[in-house]
């Protein structure tokens, strides 16, 4: 059986240097020089920001030891999001053979195990996206896998195969954020991204560094709160044609949620099917002003509103300020007569945080710096985690 899994410090209130945030204080065991292969050690007692951009599957840090050598079965770590849904600790055996899984789905935690010829998963427990910084422990007890939360019985797992014979030689991985085998083999299907933050893994009794893919690590906020963070050079891209469903006499709708006079940046934009930029809503921080281009209508507005509803029709487009508020604001714009101009959008893309443009990666500039607490398209939240291209924004959580 696979060995358990896991404990605590503080988060650092900033991101890496590639967030253009630079750290007044990093853990030395970030420091960690980079390997011959082009990876990067770290310690496996590091605070680790497990949502950075990769391949969504793809562990952002792993480990390999020889099991002779392991004489603990019990892993314990300290794991804190906002994210319902995501990978957050995986082990493995026989290159893959067996395998264990420890991930979140609707915030639940799940645990899926394959083990020769017997494969079982587990969903329950205490709900962990509240943000909140919980204790994970993970251990072996015979035919049973146990994940206790806080202190308290979390999940049991017990597991009896025909195949009595267990490994005590070869080598265990481990990996934080991402998978060592095929996807397909889940029996529990999820969505692998996870904006979350693990720190103070006790990982078995092993003490060598983890590799990380990266050059360089993000580390996490001291202090959190729900919402998607743009930190200027992040955005999210969403076909829309696949993703919000509209109808012509319904037009499309687009309501944001969040400070505006703390952004600046591109926050919306829209493009037709045809590559044409069709709206744009920007925040300028110089002017303290959020400004809407849809068509030939230019619209400013003063920066001090906490909620913003857009909705597009044929020939007129909406705009209301803190609705469902006592001071709720409402403007019209009527929009130059052209058929089909819905029909464009349906089949186009939407970004949030960036600049839309031509070219291959469809990609402008003046990207927004700022946090969205949420998001609805269409009447619906919509997921980050969903789109269809994922640059480095963070999906459920921004600094408090």
């Amino acid at each position: 059986m696979l060995g358990g899994l896991g404990g605590r410090t503080e988060g650092w209130p900033c991101f890496g240097k590639r967030w253009r945030v630079h750290c007044s204080s990093l853990s030395a065991s970030w420091e960690g020089a980079l390997t011959g292969k082009g990876t990067k050690e770290v310690s496996g007692d590091s605070i680790i920001y497990l949502g950075q951009e990769r391949n969504p599957w793809r562990p952002l840090i792993r480990t390999t030891a020889n099991l002779t050598e392991l004489r603990s079965i019990k892993s314990s770590f300290q794991f804190r999001t906002f994210d319902p849904e995501g990978v957050i600790f995986y082990g493995d055996t026989k290159r893959g053979e067996d395998w264990f899984v420890l991930s979140l789905k609707e915030g639940l935690p799940v645990m899926q195990i394959s083990k020769e010829d017997v494969q079982v998963s587990v969903t329950g427990g205490p709900k962990l996206n509240d943000g909140k910084w919980h204790t994970l422990d993970v251990s072996n007890k015979g035919k049973f896998v146990i994940l206790e939360v806080d202190g308290s019985p979390g999940l049991v797992v017990g597991m009896h195969s025909k195949q009595t014979k267990e490994v005590v030689s070869g080598q265990l991985r481990l990996a934080l954020g991402g998978i060592l085998t095929d996807k397909e083999k889940m029996i529990v299907e999820f969505e692998p991204q996870m904006d979350g933050c693990v720190r103070e893994g006790r990982w078995l009794n092993l003490s060598i560094p983890w590799e990380a893919d990266a050059d360089e690590l993000r580390v996490c906020h001291q202090n959190i709160q729900p919402g998607s963070f743009f930190a200027g050079e992040g955005f999210t891209v969403f076909n829309t044609s696949s993703v919000f469903p509209m109808e012509e006499d319904q037009g499309f709708r687009v309501e944001l949620w969040g400070d505006f006079s703390n952004m600046d940046g591109t926050i919306v934009s829209l493009m037709s099917s045809q590559e044409e930029l069709l709206g744009v809503l920007t925040a300028n921080n110089n002017t303290n002003e959020v400004h809407l281009a849809v068509g030939k209508i230019k619209a400013a507005l003063k920066n001090t509103f906490k909620r913003l509803q857009i909705t597009i029709l044929e020939d007129l487009v909406k705009v209301i300020q803190d609705a469902d508020e006592s001071d709720a604001t409402t403007h019209s714009y009527e929009l130059e007569s052209r058929p089909g101009y819905l029909t464009t959008l349906r089949e186009g893309r939407l970004a949030i945080g960036g600049l839309l443009g031509g070219g291959k990666d469809m990609v402008g500039s003046h990207f927004l710096t700022g946090c969205l607490e949420k998001i609805q398209v269409q009447g619906k939240d919509l997921d980050l985690d969903s789109a269809l291209k994922d640059m480095s924004a963070s999906s459920h959580s921004c600094p408090a």
